[in-house]
C-alpha cells in the first residue's frame, strides 16, 4: 500500500489479553479507569510489535498523541499507536486521527467478516450486511456505551463522531490481509458504513 502511494496510520488494540488484564483488575478490585490503563498498555505492546516488524517502514517508537502520529507520518513513516486514554477505545482513536489527517478513508479490521444482523457466533441465522448506514449500525450494537474492554464490532462513541464527521468507514476481516488492499483498491469486500 505505501509503495502504492498510500498514506498509512495503524492503530491495533488489545485484543483479548487486554480483556484478560482487565479481568484480572476487576478480580483485583480496580476501578474501571485503571482497567482501561492497563489495557491501553496491551494495546500499546501489540503496537510495538507491529512497529518493530515493519522495520525502516515503521515510526520506531508507538506515538502517544494524535499530533506524534501526525509527525511521524509527515516523514513517510507508518505510525503504529495503540490507546490514548482512558475512556476510549482504539476504535476512537482510529478515528480522532483520522480526522487529524484527513484521510478519505478507515478500514477496521476484525475476526469477522463485516457487520452481521446479529452476532454469528451465537447464532447461525446471523447474515453479513453489504452496507450499513451509521443510524443503522447502532442497531445491531449489544452495549451502547463506552465501558473497559468492549468488544462488539465498534464503538458507540466512534459512531458519534463519524456521524459528525461524516467519515467512511469499511469493516472487514482483518485476518486476512488482503482484504485491506482490497478495500483500497474500491473492491467489494467487508461491510461499507457510511
Amino acid at each position: 500500500m505505501k509503495e502504492m502511494g498510500h498514506e498509512i496510520v495503524v492503530v491495533v488494540g488489545g485484543g483479548k489479553l487486554a480483556r484478560d488484564f482487565i479481568s484480572i483488575a476487576k478480580d483485583l478490585g480496580l476501578e474501571e479507569e485503571a482497567q482501561d490503563v492497563i489495557a491501553i498498555s496491551v494495546s500499546r505492546i501489540f503496537a510495538l510489535l507491529l512497529v518493530k516488524t515493519l522495520g525502516d517502514l515503521g515510526s520506531q517508537n508507538v506515538p502517544l498523541t494524535v499530533d506524534n502520529a501526525a509527525k511521524y507520518l509527515g516523514t513517510g513513516k507508518i505510525p503504529v499507536m495503540g490507546g490514548l486514554k482512558p475512556g476510549m477505545t482504539t476504535d476512537t482513536v482510529a478515528v480522532i486521527v483520522a480526522e487529524r489527517i484527513n484521510a478519505d478513508l478507515i478500514i477496521k479490521g476484525t475476526d469477522q467478516d463485516g457487520v452481521y444482523n446479529k452476532d454469528p457466533r451465537k447464532h447461525k441465522d446471523a447474515f453479513k450486511l453489504e452496507n450499513l448506514s451509521l443510524e443503522d449500525l447502532t442497531n445491531v450494537f449489544s452495549e451502547r456505551k463506552h465501558k473497559a474492554g468492549i468488544h462488539q464490532i465498534i464503538d458507540p462513541e466512534t459512531v458519534k463522531i463519524l456521524k459528525d464527521k461524516k467519515m467512511k468507514l469499511i469493516i472487514l476481516n482483518g485476518f486476512k490481509p488482503e482484504n485491506v488492499l482490497a478495500a483500497i483498491n474500491g473492491e467489494s469486500v467487508g461491510t461499507v458504513i457510511n
